[in-house]
């Protein structure tokens, strides 16, 4: 089965019609055949940035819904220390805590595909067996 990660830009451009990615996220999700896979800290972000956005947190959730997204927790002790170590590894450039949890859940899935905005980012970042990213925009 087809599997992409999804970091957080992706799902506020997608449900933010005034999003400048909005168009972008809209057509790559609804041509994706697959399963969906994020954190928790990745929906906790989006949530935030969706909060002032009207019907926002509900887009959010009835798109979690509908999509049949795979959320993993990723949150406890060893984690959040395998997450903390990512973070000062990646300080310059930088990475955040959804990132982090995204590396890491690329680890345990094997999947290394993601949907994101953050090109930067993912194009440094690697897994522990130093697999590189595969940028889903860019296939």
């Amino acid at each position: 089965m087809n599997r992409w990660l999804v970091d957080t830009g992706p799902i506020v451009a997608y449900l933010d019609a005034t999003d400048p990615q909005h168009a972008q996220a809209v057509t790559t999700l609804e041509q994706f055949r697959g399963q969906l896979v994020t954190s928790g800290a990745v929906l906790t972000e989006a949530m935030f940035l969706l909060s002032d956005t009207v019907r926002g947190p509900r887009l959010l959730a009835e798109f979690v819904s509908a999509s049949g997204m795979r959320i993993y927790d990723l949150a406890q002790p060893n984690e959040l220390s395998a997450a903390a170590e990512l973070m000062e590894r990646y300080g310059d450039t930088p990475m955040d805590y959804a990132d982090a949890t995204l590396v890491l859940l690329a680890e345990a899935l094997g999947t290394t595909t993601i949907l994101t905005l953050d090109r930067r980012g993912f194009s440094t970042y690697r897994t522990r067996s130093r697999k590189s990213f595969r940028l889903a925009l860019e296939i």
